[in-house]
């Protein structure tokens, strides 16, 4: 006994493409225009053309960029109730519409009907939903922020209507105005969105819809009237992006690859395992960015779960997408097909076995067989490259720790599985892992509610949640911002007194593993103070000055493990140490700068080391409930390695409030201080060493602050670069640079900072910026 065909009908679908005589324009301003250039979107099912749409130009982007504009002081001002109503009435109208847009979306994309009309588009209205409210109570839970203006979306053709739901809400929900452009394989449910905007009373400008190719998505990227970026699609097209927004001021985020670990332990339920897997891999033909793609087994049962994953492929049914009973569908395109293909083969060339269950594919469109890869070697091609289809690699692990390594062996970090009967072992391994998203005993588990998005090359910045509104949001205390760095007011600075501490000549080394080293280069370079009298000698830091400090600071990993109340003892114990010689700093302070101020910034920067001392232990993750049986916990978790180039103006306070809440939530620190005025850091070994701080927790580099950040900027085992002393160009090329690996950066650009203001050295803002948040899903009862 077979199942039957369960085809759903296309005639609703066919009717609407028909309706529009198969030829679409693009969406401006509230209006539709004549279609131009066209290009055809076909069916990945059978080849066959389903409509034509336009390829839109660099002046279609122009109007459509000048419309968001001019709408977007309009759609602040109607207010969170107003925004509410109208993203409600989108919800509504996608729901009411739910099965022509499963319809239309199969045909476009290939997956399958009980995809897009079972996970998808219940999805899609709960964003717009849950943003709905997110728009109601944005005066009270995000009265310190408003909305960043312009946004230019780019997403992929493997979730089209989705990913457009998961940026379009936020991004209205939050005040701003949206120039979109879908895949360019995929662009149908767009336009057919673009329809409910107009019922729903999107006012004219606020949504944007702009087909066409990469060259549509250069232009957003590169026009100077958009505000932030935000990007879901391949690593190699992020780091283009990263490139080329560098030194522009955009906001940005990107969601991007992944090759995500699918972790089975011996103690594991293997049948609901297999299952799991099957949502992992296979689910959308594996055209997921966090596909369980990577099967870590535990040894002691690897061949057994191995003939278990076998016997359940051979029940995959591959087929029309339309056909309700089937589970694989067609892949989008004849050249995604095609690189599969080469990769799968370069696997066998390699030795390794390659297993597909029998079965026969149409000979028209574009179709692959779900397929099991064992014997590859770590380093294979398809163990670390994003294959992007129906294609599983194995292989297996003895102990926790070798399924964590294996686990971690990869430039990717977007989401990872963990099956375990004991929720003890599970929850030791998860904080291990690298990546954004862990799901405990499931997989594939998405919500409006719950953040979304990677660590290291997986991209940065998150979707859902609260964290994702963020993503759409500028602090106010952004805008109060000086337009250069504020120099502390220059008084009268008498010559150094025969006792002062400073009148014995001492050689002012680098702090690197919690001693000091005198640089690699053995150059030094003079400071003289406000008065130009000679001050001191210190080291000229190089690139191999900076190769060990980020070793030591890799050494120092058990500063991110220890607790936060013994961070903050430290931070404490550190303002302590440091207010005992208060006189002394303040004396450093004014003899380089010509401050009369001096003795304010000392204390200012011992109350900045009690407020983040304060945050170590009380910036909480925080507990979601989905709509699933169980719940979602989402963790602050530490950025890794955090290279810090410090600014000139308020050299003591601008270093601390700098350095300090990097500290304070488990990240360690490779500091540049000032380069003008280096030497309040350089006092501060001696208050470092009787801290009780960690060897190599925090390591200080002295130098030119332009060749130094380059370097961290440029080094594969740092994962992000804060630089803010005032310099545009340097921060432009620091974003540049980290590209390479896809780095956070955090740069102030040409714009100084008052640092004694709370509001602008302080924060969640900072928070955010020391920290990337983990979600974990655990189920329960099930």
């Amino acid at each position: 006994m077979d199942y039957g065909p369960a085809l759903e009908t296309t005639k609703e679908a066919q009717a609407w493409l028909d309706g529009h005589e198969r030829r679409f324009g693009l969406f401006i301003d509230n209006a539709w225009s004549d279609a131009g250039e066209t290009f055809a979107t076909t069916n990945p099912a059978d080849g066959v053309e389903l409509a034509q749409v336009t390829q839109a130009t660099n002046d279609d982007v122009e109007r459509a960029v000048a419309a968001a504009r001019r709408a977007q002081p309009g759609w602040v001002a109607l207010g969170g109730h107003g925004r509410a109503k109208i993203m409600y009435a989108l919800s509504r109208l996608l729901q009411k519409h739910a099965r022509l847009f499963a319809v239309l979306e199969t045909l476009d994309n290939g997956k399958t009907i009980r995809e897009t009309r079972d996970a998808d588009l219940p999805l899609v209205a709960r964003h717009f939903y849950h943003h709905a409210g997110w728009a109601q109570l944005q005066a009270e839970e995000f009265a310190d922020y408003r909305a960043v203006g312009v946004v230019g979306q780019i997403v992929p053709w493997n979730f089209p209507l989705l990913m457009l739901a998961w940026k379009i809400a936020p991004a209205l929900a939050a005040g701003n105005t949206v120039v979109f452009k879908p895949a360019e394989y995929t662009p149908l449910t767009a336009l057919l969105f673009a329809e409910l905007c107009q019922r729903a009373g999107v006012p004219a400008g606020v949504v944007n819809i702009v087909t066409g190719d990469g060259r549509v998505g250069e232009a957003i990227v590169d026009h100077p009237g958009i505000d932030k970026i935000a990007f879901t699609g391949s690593t190699e097209v992020g780091r283009l992006i990263r490139k080329s927004t560098a030194g522009s001021g955009k906001k940005l985020s990107l969601e991007l690859g992944g090759k995500s670990p699918f972790i089975v332990f011996d103690d594991a339920d293997l049948d609901a395992a297999v299952e799991g897997l099957v949502d992992s891999i296979w689910f959308n033909q594996g055209q997921v960015c966090c596909a369980g793609s990577r099967l870590l087994v535990q040894e002691s049962v690897y061949d057994r779960f191995i003939k278990k994953v076998k016997a359940r492929m051979e029940t995959l049914r591959v087929g029309s997408p339309l056909d309700k009973s089937n589970d694989i569908g067609a892949l989008v395109d004849p050249v995604q097909q095609q690189r599969i293909h080469g990769l799968v083969e370069s696997a066998r060339a390699e030795g390794c076995e390659v297993w597909q269950p029998a079965g026969e594919l149409s000979t028209s469109g574009s179709w692959y067989l779900p397929t099991l890869i064992t014997g590859a070697s770590t380093s294979a091609a398809v163990a670390q490259a994003e294959i992007f289809g129906p294609v599983l690699v194995a292989m297996s692990f003895r102990t926790p720790a070798e399924a964590v390594q294996l686990a971690n062996n990869t430039v990717y970090g977007l989401a990872a599985c963990v099956w375990s009967e004991s929720i003890s072992l599970a929850l030791d391994v998860v904080p291990q892992i690298k990546a954004g998203v862990v799901w405990i005993n499931t997989a594939n588990q998405f919500d409006a509610g719950c953040g979304f998005g990677g660590y290291k090359e997986s991209g940065y910045g998150r979707e859902g949640g609260k964290e994702g509104m963020y993503e759409y949001l500028t602090p106010l205390s952004e805008d109060a911002r000086p337009a250069a760095p504020v120099f502390a007011a220059k008084g009268a600075v008498k010559a150094a007194d025969a006792d002062s501490p400073f009148a014995i000549d001492r050689t002012a080394k680098l702090y690197i593993g919690g001693k000091q080293a005198r640089p690699d280069g053995a150059y030094s370079r003079a400071i003289n103070g406000a008065n130009g009298a000679f001050l001191a000698d210190i080291g000229e830091g190089s690139r191999k000055d900076i190769r060990n400090a980020v070793e030591a600071a890799h050494k120092a990993a058990g500063w991110a493990k220890a607790t936060a109340h013994n961070r903050a003892q430290v931070l404490y114990y550190i303002a302590e140490n440091l207010a005992i010689r208060a006189d002394e700093f303040a004396a450093r302070i004014a003899q380089q700068t010509g401050s009369n101020d001096a003795a304010r910034e000392v204390a200012a920067s011992v109350e900045r080391l009690f407020y983040w001392a304060a945050w170590a232990d009380k910036y909480d993750g925080q507990v979601h409930q989905p709509p699933m049986h169980g719940i979602t916990v989402a963790l602050n978790e530490p950025v890794g390695v955090i290279g810090i180039v410090c600014p000139n103006e308020n050299p003591l306070l601008g270093f601390i409030s700098l350095v300090a809440p990097a500290l304070a939530l488990g990240n360690r620190v490779v500091a540049v201080p000032s380069e003008q005025h280096p030497l309040s850091a350089i006092d501060l070994y001696q208050v470092l060493d009787t801290s009780d701080l960690p060897g190599g927790a925090l390591n200080i580099v002295t130098g030119s602050s332009d060749e130094l950040a380059r370097t961290l900027a440029s080094h594969g085992e740092i994962d992000a670069v804060w630089r803010h002393d005032g310099s545009a160009e340097g921060c432009a090329e620091v974003e540049r640079l980290s590209s390479e690996t896809l780095k956070r950066t955090w740069t102030g650009g040409a714009k100084g900072r008052d640092w004694f203001d709370p509001k602008q050295a302080g924060g969640r803002v900072v928070l955010q910026h020391a920290s990337q948040v983990k979600n974990v899903w655990i189920p329960y009862g099930v």
